[in-house]
């Protein structure tokens, strides 16, 4: 069966030739781009599944890139993950709340690369998970219509943010969360919140989680994502 088609935009040659290979041999039918202009047409015209997104681009760049495809209904539910140099964290942030899905810090690993694009295309076939469906773990047992959470069988007393909280991340698993999104995730764009605010309700939701707790794993500089095995 043909697998996934996935469309790369990166304007250096040698990555993009890389990433053509690697990704053909794994079976995905590729396309691909060198520059930021004429991307989004070409994303409308061939739908890909998943899009590998450099950030720095000529002409267009990567996040107004990521903006058009995420506002506009005929795109906005393809997937992106986005390749980014080192130091670009702040454009990460960014690229995070347009509605991206993952980020991939350069020089990237080739095995790493290649285990978040199955991570986000699994996620996409995924996402229409009910939000009341039980997720079971090792250890951790969360149930959205009790609002409980088991651990190592033993029921955990959580408040309604801090379970908002556990829930949103593990609904998701790999996928990184601003501390921002965590906010609209658990009260809405109008709730009044700072990042430390964010980090304070995270550190309570690890002790209370135990050895647990290490299934939510700190994203230095951008946030938060909820690992598949703690």
């Amino acid at each position: 069966m043909a697998k996934e088609h996935i469309f790369i935009v990166d304007d250096e040659e040698d990555i993009l030739r890389v990433l053509e290979y690697n990704l053909s041999k794994e079976g995905y039918k590729v396309t691909s781009s060198a520059k930021g202009d004429g991307v989004f047409d070409a994303v409308k015209s061939i739908m890909p599944d998943l899009i590998v997104l450099d950030l720095m681009l000529p002409g267009v760049n990567g996040l107004d890139i990521c903006r058009q495809l995420k506002n506009d209904s005929a795109t906005n539910h393809i997937p992106i993950i986005m390749l980014t140099a080192k130091g670009e964290e702040s454009d990460i942030v960014i690229g995070l709340e347009l509605g991206a899905d993952d980020y991939i810090p350069k020089p990237f690993n080739m095995k790493v690369l290649k285990a978040r694009i199955r991570v986000v295309l699994r996620r996409k076939k995924g996402d229409a998970m009910d939000e009341n469906s039980v997720i079971a773990l090792p250890d951790l047992v969360i149930h959205p219509g009790r609002h409980e959470v088991l651990v190592q069988g033993e029921p955990v007393r959580l408040t309604f943010t801090e379970f908002k909280i556990l829930h949103s991340l593990a609904r998701r698993p790999g996928w990184v969360f601003t501390r921002y999104q965590i906010v609209d995730a658990v009260r809405g764009e109008e709730y009044p919140v700072t990042e430390r605010s964010v980090d304070v309700q995270i550190v309570g939701l690890r002790k209370k989680l135990g050895e647990c707790g290490n299934y939510i794993e700190t994203v230095r500089g951008i946030g938060y994502r909820f690992k598949e095995s703690a």
